[in-house]
């Protein structure tokens, strides 16, 4: 449970920043992706975190936002490989990507 919570605040952090940070701004221009994507991969972020944080008391809304989540990181490590990044430079994003699946599976099926 702290690691869902972790990955949650994770989520709203790096969107509030994906929407205000110029670091970001740089990032998805060298992504190959627009202002409107940033913005819209920025309120996707903030949405899921928030979905993971209060599905705490509503575990269909906390499985949709992983499973959310989940989606969102593989197309960010799609973009990651599209770009010939470097394993270590996508790693975070695969990384994501396996960890927010596997715990929506453990909540749908396991629990």
């Amino acid at each position: 449970m702290i690691l869902i919570g972790l990955i949650g605040f994770s989520f709203l952090y790096y969107g509030i920043s994906c929407l205000s940070s110029n670091f970001m701004t740089t990032e998805f221009k060298r992504f190959g992706l627009s202002a409107t994507q940033r913005k819209i991969t920025g309120v996707a972020q903030i949405l899921g975190g928030l979905g993971i944080i209060i599905g705490f008391f509503y575990r269909p809304l906390q499985i949709s936002a992983l499973i959310g989540i989940s989606l969102l990181m593989l197309l960010g490590w799609f973009v990651r490989l599209r770009i010939k990044d470097s394993f270590i430079a996508s790693l975070p994003a695969f990384t994501f990507f396996v960890l927010n699946a596997y715990l929506a599976y453990y909540l749908i099926v396991l629990r």
